[in-house]
């Protein structure tokens, strides 16, 4: 092994109490000896998504935390309900790293060729627990970014730009031809209609207020309806209409949204069908939920006859399902793309123990358009 590291390093864990309280802190975690196909990733840049906030606040009330201990090594300490508690029996007492996925250099490398391939190289990683100043990964979850590229730039290399394209990918699989995306101007759905307007393919985009919709014109978005917005139904029907889109990816999760796509789905395919049949349309229509935005329940009013499905759609399922060959593919349209299709935009970088500081965690823990934090351990040194 290829040793310059340091012998420890501060990690973000989350802990979940048998009394029903969430404990967020920062840990001196031994770096331990690298495996032959390991590397040791310096870890400068980590996206806050909202696929992070699941593990790292494990449904506790964030706005009433407290936070104890000192400004360099801080502890929040949050109430969890006890309906939240009943699914959380596995993790009682296990103190979790949480952050998906991040971007920095190998400052240590185990012996096999893969692994020394990366000594030295600015690399992104999705391999869980990169809210740390030091990770030890296995090469191969390792993406080489070009020369040149910042931390900061690869730091978002996996999720948003690879659910992006397994949204695409799902759509084709499926026989669809359209697609319908929701809290479409997050740093994903831009994405998503870059990638779309570069393949040609019709995305309608659903927002939740006007600011959002202007987010998504400025960047060559044809459809766009506004949740907020009392013509919201016919405004969605014409633009399914317009792409006969019957696949939706849906990010709200709770509420009545997928429920009203579902409607518009119906009476866009119905202003076409004949003869007409009490159980509606032939057209299967088809929503996928991988988000919750909105925890409350899905309300489904059954307006949209009988050719529908909702489900759950996940990136990791996906992957594993496409096979090597497909995520290698996948990855290289990632790189190819960081600073156009598949770039991100920060609203503010927090170290690790300023996201446990109220002023960072009310804020992220919102999910809200133009407030995505980049996580850079580094200011923690």
């Amino acid at each position: 092994m290829t040793s310059t590291a340091p012998q420890s390093g501060k990690e973000l864990r989350s802990l979940v109490s048998a009394e029903g309280t969430l404990q967020l802190s920062l840990l001196d975690v031994p770096l331990g000896e690298l495996g032959a196909s390991q590397v040791l990733i310096r870890v400068e840049a980590s996206p806050i998504n909202p696929s992070d906030l699941g593990l790292l606040f494990a449904g506790a009330d964030m706005t009433i935390a407290t936070v104890s201990g000192t400004a360099v090594d801080p502890v929040v300490t949050a109430p969890i309900g006890e309906g939240v508690m009943r699914a959380l029996s596995v993790r009682v007492g296990i103190s979790m790293p949480a952050g998906n996925e991040g971007a920095g250099t190998v400052v240590a490398a185990g012996s096999s060729p893969e692994a020394q391939k990366l000594m030295g190289k600015t690399v992104a990683a999705a391999g869980g627990g990169m809210y740390a100043q030091y990770r030890a990964v296995d090469a191969s979850l390792c993406m080489e970014l070009p020369a040149g590229t910042s931390a900061r730039v690869g730091a978002s290399s996996f999720v948003n730009p690879l659910t992006a394209l397994g949204m695409v990918e799902t759509m084709r699989q499926e026989g669809y031809t359209a697609l319908v995306h929701t809290a479409a101007a997050s740093n994903l759905g831009q994405m998503l209609n870059k990638l779309c307007i570069e393949e040609g393919i019709a995305l309608v985009n659903i927002v939740r207020r006007p600011s959002q919709e202007q987010i998504l014109r400025a960047i060559g978005a044809s459809y766009v309806c506004d949740s907020s917005s009392p013509t919201f139904m016919s405004d969605l029907i014409t633009a399914l209409r317009a792409t006969s889109a019957k696949l939706a990816f849906d990010a709200i999760g709770g509420g009545k949204l997928a429920g009203q796509i579902l409607t518009a789905m119906e009476a866009a395919a119905l202003d076409s069908s004949r003869p007409y049949s009490r159980y509606g349309s032939t057209t299967h229509k088809q929503v996928y939920i991988y988000g919750g935005l909105d925890q409350s329940p899905t309300i489904l009013n059954r307006s949209f006859g009988f050719a529908w499905g909702v489900g759950g759609w996940l990136l990791t399922p996906f992957l594993q399902a496409a096979g090597p060959v497909k995520l290698m593919a996948l990855r290289q349209r990632v790189v190819d793309g960081l600073g156009t299709t598949f770039s991100s935009t920060y609203n503010k970088d927090v170290s690790l123990a300023e996201m446990l500081q109220p002023q960072s965690f009310l804020v992220y823990a919102k999910q809200a358009t133009g407030e995505k934090f980049l996580v850079t351990p580094s200011l923690d040194s």
